[in-house]
């Protein structure tokens, strides 16, 4: 089975940074793209960044020039590095990955379990 792990969630004032990481594990034959989402309080879940397995990146227009996303497929990861970080940030942060399992002929997209980020003073 795959399954991915979360970390790096935590409590940190306006302004400050935080970097999540996002390992995926089990019987993984590829993992093509990989990405954050983040939903606030009373809010629908958004697309924070993606990256694909070649390379390429998307971000929401709301954290360009704060956020950076990364990955290494080397060790099944991917990071998201938060800077600049705002109140309006709040959310509990998952990530995605859409993985073929080697027991199964095509890819399926896999979650984390979520982890909180809170920006507050």
């Amino acid at each position: 089975q795959v399954q991915l792990v979360e970390s790096g969630g935590g409590l940190v004032q306006p302004g400050g940074s935080l970097r999540l990481s996002c390992a995926a594990s089990g019987t993984i034959a590829t993992i093509n793209g990989m990405g954050w989402y983040r939903q606030a309080p009373g809010k629908q879940r958004e697309l924070v960044a993606s990256i694909a397995r070649g390379g390429s990146i998307n971000y929401a227009d709301s954290v360009k020039g704060r956020f950076t996303i990364s990955r290494d497929n080397a060790k099944n990861t991917v990071y998201l590095q938060m800077s600049s970080l705002k109140p309006e940030d709040t959310a509990v942060y998952s990530c995605n990955a859409n993985i073929r399992d080697s027991r199964f002929y095509f890819p399926h997209d896999y979650w984390g379990q979520g982890t909180q980020v809170t920006v507050s003073s």
